[in-house]
């Protein structure tokens, strides 16, 4: 073969294999043309797999593996920081009884007076969630397993503030901060009357003989020293036989208001205060139950020994007896105070 011969057949060669990659490529050209590839992300562009199809209708409709947003990844989320007491509806944040104690699942709390009792009581401010019952002489009480909270009651340094006193001491406070001084009055151990109107006005109680009688021997004083004066005599002299005077009798537990009490009058008796209400839609309510004891503690709100997730008592399920976390009423007891 001549080198003219070889230069002609190379070029024919090479003319024949460019003829063969146009014929190649343009199919893809054309197609890229007429239906170019959308940007798409995450793992479906890594993969070249769009997010929509062509349906025949000509609509789009899902792909058979959705994109990346469609199933994002989850988000982590902080877990809900839980009581000391371990009670799930029990806010260790909430510095006052309601926001420290949330209602049962389709219950809300009973309206009440905005001037009254159980908002006076829901308001109240509690100690620190997880703080032990302290007795008088501050040493921690040896049962620490029956409580919820602890309530910023004042207890005086004396063996004097217990049971009933605790309920006199809550009356007394929420009467005095509303000005109605006349309100706060209660029986001692033989009907007599300690009276802090008249006590501001200068007049002590003595004992005479087997009873009790006033003398003014002081003048007008309505400072705190002389209030705590005054609930000292009250703790010293009256007890659950003193609540029983200044009570009556609630025939229907259905009935049950804040401020109500179970009450056991004797030597010694017992007495716990209803603190809060709710109900549901269906009408269905509950309670929530607090308590001073002996000796002499702090004021403190109840677990109910029922339910151990749960402090809140429910009416339809009080029977008698009716057990609360260190006492056992025997017989129907729920009285509502006079004062």
């Amino acid at each position: 073969m001549t080198e003219k011969k070889a230069i002609i057949i190379a070029a024919l060669l090479g003319g024949i294999v460019l003829m063969l990659l146009i014929v190649a490529i343009q199919p893809v050209t054309r197609f890229e043309d007429e239906y170019p590839m959308t940007a798409v992300s995450g793992p479906a562009a890594s993969d070249g797999i769009m997010d929509t199809q062509t349906n025949t209708s000509g609509e789009e409709s899902p792909s058979a593996l959705p994109s990346a947003s469609e199933n994002p990844e989850p988000v982590p989320t902080e877990e809900p920081v839980l009581s000391a007491t371990g009670i799930p509806c029990v806010n260790p944040e909430g510095n006052t009884l309601e926001t420290r104690v949330n209602t049962p699942d389709g219950f809300t709390r009973t309206k009440e007076d905005i001037n009254g009792l159980g908002t006076y009581l829901r308001d109240f401010k509690l100690k620190k969630d997880g703080s032990p019952v302290l007795l008088y002489n501050k040493q921690e009480k040896e049962n620490q397993y029956a409580h919820v909270a602890v309530f910023k009651l004042p207890l005086e340094k004396k063996d004097l503030q217990q049971c009933a006193d605790s309920v006199m001491r809550v009356y007394a406070e929420y009467f005095r901060s509303k000005g109605e001084y006349s309100r706060i009055s209660f029986s001692l151990n033989d009907d007599f009357k300690a009276s802090y109107d008249k006590w501001r006005e200068g007049y002590r109680i003595y004992e005479s003989g087997s009873g009790y009688e006033w003398d003014d021997v002081a003048d007008f004083d309505e400072s705190n020293a002389a209030f705590k004066e005054f609930m000292r005599i009250v703790f010293s002299y009256a007890g659950t036989y003193s609540l029983d005077t200044d009570s009556e009798k609630v025939e229907k537990t259905e009935d049950i208001q804040i401020g109500d009490v179970f009450l056991q009058a004797g030597s010694p008796g017992h007495v716990v205060m209803v603190v809060d209400l709710c109900e549901d839609a269906n009408g269905r309510k509950a309670f929530l139950l607090a308590q001073g004891y002996m000796p002499a503690q702090q004021f403190h709100l109840l677990k109910n020994p029922a339910h151990e997730n749960d402090p809140w008592y429910y009416v339809d399920e009080v029977t008698y007896p009716f057990d609360t976390p260190e006492y056992t009423f025997e017989e129907p007891c729920l009285r509502r105070m006079n004062y």
